[in-house]
């Protein structure tokens, strides 16, 4: 699932917040429903002895029920150079909607917080629904907090100039989607998302780039918008082939409500293959376009949704962006693995302005412990180098 830019950028800037990532992974594969019954072997019996009888209500006691679903807490420290230092506590649940439900997917729900150095505050609610046997999809999310962070201004030459803007940005936001399968793995639904913020200066002695126009200002963002995907990947938490292809469109309106009237389009493509059981190679690509007069944090964000990672989420803004990257997945030994990833991209103001000389690549390297054996959700950690810079980085599941 594609959220809307303006919650892009407040989640991302929340810290490469794990939980929505957790979220929107629920997994392909179906629980077991039967109990495993170890066979008889013949002449194990001692000859001339008859076998104990054994009491039906005892043996019904003893018999292993199939487990609910599977709990995922993580205090996860963030170390990030937009907000600063902290922890994200964060907890989900992964769950069968209906036990007797061979089809759907398991549904999600969880929450988590935030507290950094810098002074942001937040908690976010969110939840995942498959129901009817994998015909529908229900997801909703709600963020409430306060995130301080720097604005570099909009566009390749702005984000390399160096200079910074501190901002503090209290608000809320409520997304919500409802997806129909239609056939062939194809989801396709309306979406909504409503949210306020009041964006203030914070104390700065030094040059800044040029202060946005709605500062201290009360702004309400309003959309209606659409998604169409496929996804084929037998298990989302941690994919070893299949792909998924996801397109969204949101259109704020001021005859919503809202303050400014823009579009934003994104398009993501994700390829998986598998060498053996322990490796995997991924594969993602991204597109991001905004049409009309958004306010800066509704443009393509650089560094958002992990894509890519090496940057600070928000120092390259623009109304165009694309992103490139792969990623080698190895399972170690017990619940351990390692990855090494490397991508590029870039941000532009038009469809045909990308140039070679503003691309903006990075790589890195990360380790992996597995929180679930049942459902293969890793708690990840990553640190990537990017054209000027260094990110450390730790989520639920894996980054795409």
């Amino acid at each position: 699932m594609q959220m809307a830019k303006p919650l892009l950028l407040l989640l991302y800037l929340f810290g490469g917040l794990g939980l929505f990532q957790l979220k929107l992974a629920a997994a392909q594969e179906n629980p077991t429903s039967t109990s495993q019954v170890a066979p008889v072997v013949p002449g194990s019996e001692t000859q001339g002895q008859e076998s104990p009888q054994k009491d039906p209500g005892k043996a019904e006691e003893k018999e292993k029920q199939p487990s609910r679903g599977s709990i995922i807490v993580a205090p996860m420290p963030i170390v990030s150079p937009a907000i600063g230092s902290g922890v994200i506590p964060i907890a989900g649940y992964i769950f069968q909607l209906r036990p007797n439900d061979q089809l759907s997917p398991p549904s999600v729900v969880g929450a988590a917080g935030l507290i950094t150095s810098n002074g942001s505050r937040g908690f976010a609610l969110a939840g995942d629904l498959f129901m009817k046997e994998n015909r529908y999809e229900l997801k909703s999310a709600y963020f409430h907090g306060n995130i301080n962070y720097d604005l570099y201004g909009v566009g390749f030459r702005d984000g390399n100039a160096g200079l910074k803007l501190p901002l503090s940005q209290t608000g809320q936001i409520f997304f919500i989607e409802f997806l129909r399968n239609v056939g062939w793995r194809i989801f396709i639904g309306p979406r909504f998302v409503t949210g306020n913020s009041v964006i203030t200066l914070r104390p700065t002695d030094g040059e800044t780039p040029p202060i946005p126009p709605d500062i201290r200002l009360e702004t309400n963002l309003r959309a209606i918008g659409l998604e169409v995907l496929r996804d084929s990947r037998p298990n989302r938490f941690y994919p070893t082939n299949g792909m998924l292809i996801d397109f969204t469109g949101d259109f704020f309106s001021q005859g919503l409500g809202s303050k400014y009237s823009f579009q934003s389009y994104a398009f993501t493509f994700n390829k998986y293959w598998s060498f053996g059981e322990k490796q995997v190679l991924a594969y993602n690509g991204y597109l991001c376009g905004t049409g009309g007069e958004p306010p800066f944090y509704g443009n393509c964000v650089y560094g958002a949704k992990n894509e890519l990672r090496g940057y600070t989420a928000g120092r390259y803004l623009d109304r165009y962006m694309f992103a490139t990257q792969a990623e080698y997945r190895r399972v170690l030994l017990w619940r351990f693995g390692l990855v090494a990833f490397g991508g590029v991209g870039a941000v532009a103001p038009g469809a045909s302005q990308f140039r070679a000389n503003q691309f903006l690549p990075a790589g890195g390297t990360g380790v992996r412990f597995l929180l679930s054996k049942k459902e293969h959700v890793n708690l990840r950690t990553d640190f990537a180098w990017g054209k000027d810079n260094f990110t450390w980085s730790m989520g639920v599941g894996e980054a795409f």
